[in-house]
């Protein structure tokens, strides 16, 4: 997976033999030699990983590091920690700026590769979803970017798989101050928990006693409830080899035994705010979508979302042999209501007109708003007979109690005519359907309103 990788290091050296070795991978690759160009680079859109020293003069990495993940618009971008220095402490400042992961000098060269295709993978799975849910800010939604760059990392759910018993202790009791924790010792029932709970990070132990701990990582990165849900590692020192086959099969992190409690604990923050970054994206894409297939004043679909139903019911139908009807619905005399007591007052008649349809659908039926005071249901499966007393029970829902106006300080009766039809063999399409049904309306109104009438055979 190639992708554009910004090299910040204020040593010449230093960056031509990074840049040599990730060209030689087909990385394209960017450089900076200050903090201040390195944000700039990143602020417009330029890279897809930032490889940043830790020690340059003037406004060092770990300070770039806190700006870019305090900043909406970069917040998303992965960031490596490149030091001479492998301290915990230090690390643990990187990983309170934000860091995702660190790189010792000298670097390894395996170690760089993992680590740099990991993240790009992991950056390329949200990339889509951003982008969808920049546009929804359009739609009038709140800005997931400006909510990642505030979230805390903060009251998860974390699950615990290691059977030593001691060691999982120790990082229950770290984590569990800010966390729910649950530890578990047998991989088969962590399994088990991880696909029926709803965790926020899974910490998976490597050296479980005959079992293979990279085969429970590959089964929680692989099932459909667990996929989105970070995993990291418990690896000893000399694992090198699995921890990086790990890391090529999807996991997140890792951590190398005697596991640190300050790295612990900022590690799972940061895959905390990591995942609910991702899931407020997915949120706001799915709002959006929800948006564009909704009506806004009552609630229910809108004719974009009837039109492109209607026509894939109606060839379900044909292809079954199956009965399909359609139900007109038009409140009397709504005009009179806008005009008499005000529009808010006809908004608030639809929004209760339409909560009384719903309310006698069934979940299968498509209830659309189709324009002005007329609403649309699609019975699939039901003959004439069926649909009119569908018909029937909405006319006398809407006609047994007044409906509420002017924030429920007044009340006025409301009655709705209905026109029903179901498909005929020799129907050319869905079109016309909706039009017997629309003649069926038109003679419900003319017969006095307030009335079901079923179109003619």
């Amino acid at each position: 997976m190639s992708a554009r990788v910004l090299i910040v290091d204020d040593l010449f050296p230093n960056l031509k033999l990074l840049e040599t070795k990730l060209s030689l991978e087909y990385f394209d690759v960017v450089s900076a030699m200050n903090g201040l160009d390195a944000i700039a680079i990143c602020e417009k859109g330029l890279c897809d990983i930032v490889l940043l020293d830790a020690m340059m003069p003037g406004m060092d990495g770990f300070e770039v590091c806190r700006r870019l993940k305090t900043t909406p618009t970069t917040a998303h971008l992965p960031v490596v920690m490149v030091t001479a220095l492998d301290q915990p402490s230090d690390r643990l400042r990187g990983l309170d700026a934000g860091a995702d992961d660190f790189l010792t000098k000298p670097i390894d060269d395996t170690a760089l590769l993992a680590r740099v295709r990991s993240l790009v993978r992991l950056k390329a799975m949200t990339d889509e979803l951003r982008n969808r849910a920049l546009a929804s800010r359009d739609l009038g939604f709140g800005d997931p970017l400006a909510a990642a760059a505030a979230e805390t990392g903060l009251n998860a759910s974390l699950l615990i798989a290691d059977d030593r018993r001691a060691s999982a202790g120790r990082m229950a009791a770290a984590l569990g101050q800010s966390h729910c924790v649950e530890v578990v010792c047998d991989p088969h029932q962590a399994l088990e928990k991880a696909t029926e709970g709803s965790y926020d990070v899974a910490l998976v132990s490597l050296d479980f006693e005959g079992f293979d701990g990279l085969r429970l990582c590959s089964q929680l990165r692989s099932l459909d409830r667990t996929r989105t849900m970070p995993v990291v590692m418990l690896a000893d020192a000399g694992d090198r080899a699995r921890i990086m086959r790990g890391l090529d099969l999807g996991v997140h992190d890792y951590l190398v035994r005697p596991i640190d409690r300050n790295e612990l604990v900022a590690r799972i923050r940061t895959q905390v705010r990591r995942k609910r970054f991702a899931h407020a994206l997915r949120e706001s894409v799915q709002a959006s979508m929800e948006l564009a297939v909704t009506d806004g004043l009552t609630g229910l679909h809108n004719r974009r979302y009837f039109d492109s139903h209607l026509a894939g019911l109606f060839r379900e139908a044909v292809l079954r042999g199956r009965p399909i009807a359609l139900l007109l619905l038009d409140i009397d005399r709504f005009k009179t209501i806008n005009d008499g007591f005000g529009h808010d007052a006809g908004d608030e008649v639809l929004r209760q007109f339409a909560d009384r349809i719903r309310a006698h659908t069934r979940g299968i039926d498509i209830v659309a708003r189709f324009g002005g005071e007329e609403i649309v249901v699609v019975v699939p499966d039901a003959g004439l007979d069926g649909a009119q007393q569908v018909a029937e029970r909405i006319r006398e829902r809407i006609e047994a109690a007044p409906f509420t106006i002017h924030g429920g300080t007044r009340t006025i009766d409301v009655t709705v005519s209905v026109g029903v039809a179901v498909r005929h063999p020799d129907d050319a399409g869905p079109a016309d359907l909706l039009k017997r049904a629309d003649v069926a309306l038109y003679q419900a109104k003319q017969e006095g309103r307030n009335r079901v009438v079923a179109a003619a055979a």
